[in-house]
């Protein structure tokens, strides 16, 4: 096998910086809503999906339903990854599984009737942070999506009320950083995804000590760096939907 080129982490920018990010909407014209989100060289294809009815567990109620997939494209990473066609293999569970809670943060309830909101984040492009652009470029689209169904009268107002952002930080030879690329991700000595919302609040915190142990101190140095880093991830998508 030929060994991949894998190009030398945080060029050009320092350790509390975010990577370039881009927010194009739209970028899917037949889904109610979407985006295409880029964290540097990561990119992920969101869209949200508006289907009639519910899971048969939550009908009756009136009340409707939001669920989040996730994939990557076999060449998204440097070596050719296979699809996985019969069963979703257990870290996509778990990175769907935490792309739905985030994106359910946004509501207070699911009084919208009996709709379900799905969407789905592809991955097109992979170099670290796919979870935390899947999350953030999600919430875009989840906006427009109930944007739609305002604008075409299925809802008095949208059920949004708060936006969500995600962000990674790590410990990499003893320095806190944010936003990890893909060469600094297999290096950190700690690992961190940070949800949060924007009234200021966490949504989920994922840490672990990946090839040591790490202190309190630490940890709150790494949680002041990604609430940094979520603040200029929620402007830049209120740029996006001009908020």
């Amino acid at each position: 096998m030929i060994a991949p080129d894998v190009p030398a982490a945080r060029t050009g920018r320092g350790p509390c910086d975010l990577r370039a990010i881009t927010i194009d909407r739209g970028a899917a014209p037949y889904a109610e809503g979407s985006c295409l989100i880029a964290f540097g060289s990561t990119r992920v294809l969101c869209t949200a999906s508006v289907e009639e009815g519910v899971p048969g567990w939550r009908k009756g109620r009136g009340e409707g339903w939001l669920t989040a997939e996730y994939a990557m494209l076999p060449r998204a990473t440097h070596t050719r990854t296979a699809r996985e066609r019969s069963q979703v293999g257990g870290r996509t569970q778990e990175i769907q599984r935490l792309i739905g809670r985030s994106l359910r943060a946004m509501l207070d309830d699911f009084r919208f009737g009996e709709l379900t909101m799905k969407v789905d984040c592809d991955v097109l492009q992979a170099d670290g942070g796919t979870r935390t652009a899947s999350v953030t470029g999600a919430c875009v689209a989840v906006c427009d999506a109930f944007a739609w169904l305002v604008a075409r009268g299925r809802l008095a107002g949208s059920p949004v009320r708060r936006r969500v952002a995600a962000v990674s930080v790590g410990i990499i030879d003893g320095e806190p950083r944010l936003d990890l690329e893909y060469a600094e991700d297999v290096r950190a000595g700690v690992d961190m995804n940070v949800v949060m919302t924007s009234e200021g609040r966490f949504v989920e915190v994922q840490g672990t000590g990946e090839h040591t142990t790490f202190e309190r101190r630490e940890l709150d140095q790494l949680l002041e760096l990604a609430a940094g880093g979520v603040r200029a991830l929620l402007d830049a998508q209120a740029r996006a939907l001009g908020t």
